[in-house]
């Protein structure tokens, strides 16, 4: 039981490069980099050496040549050369009668790993040299053993070929798999990103042209006319306050894409969310009393907070409550109502509206680059702000049906710090 014990612990500080991966990178867009193989598998080693098996004082067998070979084949000969120095300093640190034979087993291991390493990038074969890798790395230290120990190897014979066949066949075959399928899927995932990214920039860029082209056209069109100087001052004046207009709204088109263009990073600052709120809601409130609708809020007592950006979170509620009061203006006494609700490790932003609701088909495409359901809307602002709570690890769901209103529940993940 002790050797199985042993055996299943390397083989955990084997697969803990693959584990640390899939932690750190999960939500990263950005693959894996030298520097974090050359961490992790330095972690893994000093841990892999410091709880080693053992049966005979001196002599210790862990997982550092599925260690060395992983670092080498994702993190280059650098990282291969890191790992050795450090391995070498470490293991004279803990000394024994097996330090000599580690460093002799070392000299015939590390060109190894660099033949190998070298080899898999270059071959489609890469299962047989993964394969070649793990048979090599449990015969070679045992042949070494037994002509330096033979006394050791008979005397310790049944440990010798379960613990190190395992700790290094099957250690280097899981971690390079298994690392090899995350990094695969995360390079689809990019590459998916990218490609959605530009087929959405296209749309939105052919969309942008047909968008300013019409403000433009009007403009046009009314400084033609005032130019001929046929039409009087007065008809002068309303011709420029509607170029005016338009050429407000065509800023407002050119606003809201670049604000869908940018990136939105991992912001880490700390916002007290009812403040905001608050603020918001003082803000379109008066644009509220412009349209007959009734705008209210319900504050929590206590102050709530959260991880983003001010800016971004600012303009994403205003978005939101700017459509609930549109939708609310055409019905008879139109209201909106922002409640917060708080858990133990989220937080909720309810968006109610009594206005027309929109259809199932409406619901499905809400949030699509350039869909909108006004007539005169770009749809730009909801796709700015659906990726805006995205960043911030939120989610969005809507709850709506025509002529009964909408429900928008923006969701985020609690602060957890105190004031």
């Amino acid at each position: 039981m002790p050797v199985i014990k042993d055996v299943l612990l390397q083989l955990l500080f084997a697969l803990m490069p693959f584990v640390a991966y899939n932690i750190y990178y999960r939500k990263l867009t950005v693959n894996y980099s030298r520097n974090f193989i050359i961490v992790i598998c330095s972690l893994c080693m000093l841990l892999s050496m410091t709880f080693a098996s053992s049966v005979q004082s001196g002599l210790i067998f862990d997982v550092r040549y599925v260690i060395m070979f992983f670092g080498m084949l994702f993190g280059g000969f650098l990282t291969g050369a890191i790992l050795l120095m450090e391995f070498l300093i470490y293991r004279l640190y803990i000394g024994g009668s097996g330090m000599i034979d580690a460093i002799i087993i070392l000299i015939f291991t590390f060109p190894l790993s660099v033949l190998l390493s070298f080899m898999y990038h270059r071959t489609k074969h890469k299962f047989w040299i993964v394969f070649i890798a793990g048979i090599s790395f449990s015969i070679l230290p045992l042949t070494i053993l037994y002509i330096t120990k033979p006394d050791y190897i008979i005397n310790n014979f049944v440990f010798n070929i379960l613990a190190m066949p395992v700790h290094n066949s099957l250690g280097i075959w899981l971690l390079v798999t298994l690392f090899n399928k995350s990094v695969s899927d995360k390079e689809l995932y990019l590459r998916y990103i990218q490609n959605e990214k530009a087929e959405a920039v296209n749309h939105v860029a052919a969309s942008l042209a047909h968008e300013v082209r019409n403000p433009l056209t009007t403009v046009l069109g009314f400084l033609q006319l005032i130019k001929s100087g046929t039409f009087p001052q007065e008809k002068t004046e309303r011709f420029l306050e509607i170029s005016m207009e338009e050429i407000r709204r065509t800023e407002q088109i050119l606003s809201e894409y670049l604000s869908i263009s940018k990136p939105h990073l991992p912001f880490q600052q700390r916002i007290e969310l009812s403040a905001q709120i608050k603020s918001v809601v003082e803000l379109m409130i008066s644009y509220a009393n412009m349209s007959n609708v009734t705008l209210s809020a319900d504050y929590p007592q206590l102050p709530i907070y959260i991880l983003g950006s001010p800016a971004e979170l600012k303009q994403l509620l205003v978005n939101f409550i700017k459509n609930a009061i549109e939708a609310s203006k055409d019905v008879d006494r139109g209201t909106v109502h922002v409640t917060i609700y708080e858990e133990a490790e989220q937080v909720s932003i309810e968006i109610k509206d009594n206005g027309i609701g929109m259809t199932p088909e409406q619901l499905s495409r809400l949030g699509s680059i350039y869909y909108s359901t006004k007539m005169s809307g770009t749809g730009l602002g909801l796709t700015f702000s659906y990726q805006a709570i995205r960043a911030m690890n939120g989610s969005v769901s809507v709850r709506s049906s025509p002529r009964s209103g909408t429900v928008f529940l923006i969701t985020l993940p609690h602060a957890n710090i105190n004031p």
